[in-house]
């Protein structure tokens, strides 16, 4: 038995669930889903949680217990939470501006500015010239996005200059070293 799709899932305030047949619609503050209920599986929401069961021992069905249960957890999360995604800029000159709601123009060493459009339901933001903020309702969206726009500079590792997530760590290589033959 799944450990992790016999926890419920917890509503938080402002959240409606309903289970309308073999879908779950879920409406909050920041946005709403609706996502069709695999054979096998049932989804029941009391006042405060939501509960997935299984009906047989089948791989198929077992597999999709615990996907189902944590689908609708990061559905209840970007709704009432949103997601959130930092990227840092590393270079001499790389800088990021937001150009309203959907637009992000890069200059990181390139002949010309990047321009890159947001998905619908994903907002960025540049507090610092060189700090990106990806943020939206659907953590899918907001990951491919993130993912996206760090792979037109990834960081490279000799120098660390590029594009890369907040906190991570670019394992560095050593140069040529320079010197006689001694």
């Amino acid at each position: 038995m799944s450990r992790l799709g016999k926890k419920p899932v917890s509503i938080p305030k402002g959240v409606n669930v309903a289970v309308d047949g073999r879908r779950v619609k879920i409406k909050g503050p920041k946005g709403e889903f609706a996502m069709p209920i695999a054979l096998g599986i049932g989804v029941s929401s009391d006042a405060d949680s939501v509960t997935v069961t299984r009906s047989s021992e089948a791989r198929k069905v077992r597999a999709m217990h615990g996907t189902t249960r944590a689908n609708i957890a990061c559905m209840l999360k970007g709704v009432s939470e949103g997601y959130l995604q930092v990227l840092e800029i590393e270079g001499v000159g790389y800088n990021a501006a937001a150009q309203g709601a959907n637009k992000l123009v890069l200059k990181i060493g390139f002949n010309a500015d990047r321009v890159m459009l947001t998905p619908e339901g994903v907002s960025v933001a540049t507090p610092k010239n060189t700090i990106i903020n990806i943020s939206g309702a659907d953590k899918q969206k907001v990951g491919q996005f993130a993912a996206e726009v760090r792979g037109v500079r990834p960081p490279e590792p000799y120098k660390g200059k590029g594009i890369r997530y907040a906190g991570e760590k670019i394992i560095r290589k050593v140069g040529k070293a320079v010197g006689g033959k001694g």
